[in-house]
């Protein structure tokens, strides 16, 4: 699943269900762009005559429907995230956190060779555009709660639990 620099400003959209609300997917026509819940935080506004129907969004559901129903733990979806190469450097970081496991933004700052930036590493992960695949939700406070998520609190302790049965139940 590599995480590179957004290719073109062609856009496609659409929206599907799934077990944590509906999730608006962004393409490029190469790779996916963006997946955003409703609400979340930086999610673009989409106009109803602007949404197209992408190739891309083909293997995007079809991935994230065996994810959710506990068949998939990784994700083979080309990524075309837009970010500055630091933000970038944070989410590729991000995709190799195992399924099932949780980091504190300390660890993931010091992954990415920014041992002091936890704030500027946590402000990256809040800005992670490809919620779930780039599994931002896995990022937890130091002291083991489940410190701020974009699409909610509630998302992040389901998605938490799909991947770690009882763990993170409240």
């Amino acid at each position: 699943m590599p995480v590179t620099q957004e290719a073109t400003a062609r856009s496609h959209a659409t929206v599907v269900a799934s077990p944590i609300g509906d999730l608006l997917l962004t393409s490029d026509g190469h790779g996916l762009t963006g997946l955003y819940m409703s609400p979340h935080k930086g999610r673009p506004e989409i106009d109803h005559a602007t949404r197209r129907e992408d190739p891309v969004f083909d293997d995007v559901i079809s991935e994230l429907d065996a994810y959710f129903a506990g068949r998939r733990e990784t994700f083979d979806i080309q990524l075309c995230p837009a970010g500055t190469p630091f933000q970038l450097r944070v989410w590729a970081e991000l995709s190799r956190i195992p399924y099932g496991e949780t980091i504190s933004y300390a660890e993931l700052a010091r992954r990415v060779g920014s041992p002091n930036g936890f704030c500027a590493v946590g402000q990256a992960n809040g800005r992670n555009p490809i919620s779930v695949i780039v599994p931002c939700h896995r990022v937890i406070g130091a002291d083991g709660s489940l410190a701020g998520y974009g699409g909610g609190a509630d998302r992040k302790r389901f998605l938490l639990d799909l991947e770690s049965p009882g763990r993170w139940l409240a």
